[in-house]
C-alpha cells in the first residue's frame, strides 16, 4: 500500500523533459521505417504482378512475404533486446532495413525480390517490439501514453511518406530519362524499384542517430548497472528523489520476481495479461485496417478509378491517418486508452458497414466514388484514433520489466500472424467473398475486440509500469 501511495505522489510531480522527447523521437524513427516498408507495397502490387505475371495467390505472397519476416523478427526481438539491450537491437533493425531497400531496388528476379522483402520484414518485426518498449521505459508515467504514441505517429508518417513517394515517383517516371541503364530501370521503366529503394535514406539516418541515445535505464537496472542507469535517469527526472524512487521501485519489483523468465511468464496473473495482449493484437488485424493500407489502390481501382487517382486517394488516407494520430497523441493520457477504443471502434463499425453497402448496392443507388472515399477516410479516422493509437501503448505497458521484451514478442507474434493472414487472404476474400462481404466481416470482428477491452483490460493511463504489474499479479 505504501508503495502505491508513493508511486501516485511521484506521478503527480513528473514533468516531461526535452531529453525524453528527443529519445522518444529517435526511437520513433523505427516506426517511420515500419510504416514506409509496410505501406510502400501498396503502390507496387499491380506493377510487380504485371511484370512477373503473378497469379492471385502469388500476388498475395508478394504482399505477405514481408510479414513472414516480421513474424520471424518478433519471435526473437524481445528475447534479443532483453539479452543485448534495446539500443543494439534497434541498430540491428536499421541494418536490415538498409540492406532490404537496396536489395529490392536491384533484385534480378521475383525470388530475389521476395528474399529482400523478407529481410525488411524482419526489421519491421524487431522495431515493432523494441521501439515502443524503449520509449515506455524512458518515459514518466504521466506522459508515457503520449510518448509511446509518438511511435504510432511515426508509423502513420511512414505510411503517408510511402504513399506520397509512390505517387511522386509514378508521375515523374513518365518523363524520366538517363543514359545509365540501372537508373533508367529504377526510376523510369520499372518504377516499383525506386519506390522500394527510396527507404534506404531514412534507414541510414536511423542507423546513425541511434548512436546518440543511451541504453534503457530499466534494462540497465535489470543487468545490475545501477550507476549507469542513475546517470540516464538524472537527465529524465528533475529531482534526485525521483531518480532514487525509480531505481528503488524497479529494484523492488525485480526482487519479487524470483522465478525464471518462463516461470514468471506463466504466473497466473501475468499469463492472463499475455493472453489478453495476444487477443487484442490479432483481433485488431481482422478489423480491416491493413487490408485498406495494403490494397487500398487496388480497391479504389475496382470502383473505376485510374491508377494515378487511386494512389492520390491512398495519399489522402495516409494524411488522415497521420493527422488523427496526432490528435490521439494529444488526448490519450487525458481521456484514457479505453475510452478511445469505445469511441473509435464504434465509428469503425459504422464506416465498414457503409463501405459494404456501397459495394453491395452502391451502383444501383448511383453512389459516386467520392462517397466511398469519404467512408474510407472516416474509417481511417476512427481507426487511427483508437486501436492503432493504443495497441503499442497497451503492449509496452502490460508486462513486468524482467520479461517485458519476451512477453511483447509473444503478443507481437500474434499481431503479425494476423497481419500476414490478412495480407495473404484479402485478395482471395475480395474475389470470392466480394468486397461487400469482406467489409461486413471486418465490421463483425470489431465486436469481440471492444468486449475484451471493456471487460478484461485495466485503464493504464497515468499508472507506473510497476503499478500495472501489481494489478496483473493480483488477477490470479
Amino acid at each position: 500500500m505504501k508503495n502505491n501511495i508513493n508511486s501516485k505522489k511521484m506521478q503527480k510531480t513528473q514533468n516531461i523533459s526535452s531529453y525524453v522527447i528527443f529519445l522518444s523521437v529517435v526511437a520513433a524513427l523505427g516506426g517511420f521505417l515500419f510504416g514506409y516498408d509496410t505501406a510502400v507495397i501498396s503502390g507496387t502490387v499491380s506493377q510487380v504482378t504485371g511484370q512477373f505475371m503473378l497469379t492471385t495467390l502469388q500476388s498475395g505472397w508478394y504482399v505477405g512475404c514481408a510479414l513472414i519476416g516480421s513474424i520471424t523478427g518478433v519471435i526473437f526481438a524481445g528475447a534479443l533486446s532483453d539479452y543485448i539491450g534495446r539500443k543494439k537491437t534497434m541498430l540491428l533493425s536499421a541494418v536490415l532495413f538498409t540492406t532490404s531497400a537496396l536489395g529490392c531496388a536491384v533484385a534480378f528476379d521475383f525470388d530475389q525480390l521476395v528474399i529482400w522483402r523478407i529481410v525488411g520484414g524482419i526489421g519491421i518485426g524487431i522495431v515493432s517490439i523494441v521501439c515502443p518498449l524503449y520509449i515506455s521505459e524512458i518515459s514518466p508515467a504521466s506522459h508515457r501514453g503520449r510518448m509511446v504514441s509518438l511511435y504510432q505517429l511515426a508509423v502513420t508518417t511512414g505510411f503517408l511518406g510511402a504513399y506520397l513517394m509512390n505517387w511522386y515517383l509514378l508521375n515523374s517516371s513518365y518523363d524520366f530519362s538517363s543514359e545509365n541503364s540501372l537508373l533508367l530501370k529504377i526510376f523510369g521503366t520499372e518504377i516499383w524499384r525506386g519506390m522500394l529503394g527510396a527507404e534506404t535514406i531514412p534507414a541510414m539516418i536511423f542507423f546513425i542517430i541511434i548512436f546518440f541515445i543511451p541504453e534503457s535505464p530499466r534494462w540497465l537496472i535489470v543487468k545490475e548497472k545501477e550507476e549507469a542507469a542513475s546517470g540516464i535517469l538524472s537527465k529524465i527526472y528533475t529531482k534526485a528523489s525521483e531518480v532514487s524512487f525509480q531505481i528503488n521501485e524497479t529494484r523492488q519489483m525485480l526482487q519479487s520476481e524470483v522465478k525464471s523468465d518462463w516461470k514468471l511468464l506463466l504466473t497466473p496473473g501475468i499469463f492472463r495479461a499475455v493472453l489478453i495482449g495476444c487477443a487484442i493484437a490479432i483481433l485488431g488485424q481482422f478489423m480491416g485496417v491493413n487490408a485498406v493500407l495494403y490494397y487500398g489502390p487496388s480497391i479504389f481501382e475496382t470502383s473505376g478509378l485510374s491508377s494515378g487517382d487511386s494512389l492520390f486517394y491512398q495519399s489522402l488516407i495516409g494524411l488522415v491517418n497521420m493527422g488523427t494520430t496526432v490528435l490521439a497523441l494529444l488526448i490519450i493520457d487525458k481521456i484514457g486508452r479505453k475510452k478511445l477504443v469505445y469511441i473509435g471502434v464504434s465509428g469503425m463499425i459504422l464506416s465498414l458497414i457503409l463501405i459494404g453497402i456501397y459495394f453491395l448496392i452502391g451502383e444501383s443507388l448511383g453512389m459516386s466514388s467520392i462517397f466511398l472515399l469519404g467512408c474510407f477516410l472516416a474509417y481511417i479516422f476512427f481507426t487511427a484514433g483508437s486501436i492503432s493509437a493504443v495497441i503499442f501503448v497497451f503492449l509496452s505497458e502490460m508486462y513486468p520489466t524482467k520479461i517485458r521484451g519476451l512477453a511483447m514478442s509473444i503478443a507481437g507474434f500474434s499481431l503479425w500472424v494476423g497481419t500476414y493472414l490478412i495480407g495473404q487472404l484479402t485478395p482471395w476474400m475480395l474475389e470470392n467473398a466480394t468486397p461487400a462481404g469482406t467489409f461486413f466481416l471486418f465490421a463483425i470482428m470489431c465486436i469481440p475486440y471492444m468486449l475484451i477491452v471493456w471487460k478484461l483490460m485495466p485503464e493504464t493511463a497515468g499508472k507506473s509500469l510497476e503499478d500495472i504489474e501489481r494489478f496483473w499479479l493480483k488477477k490470479k
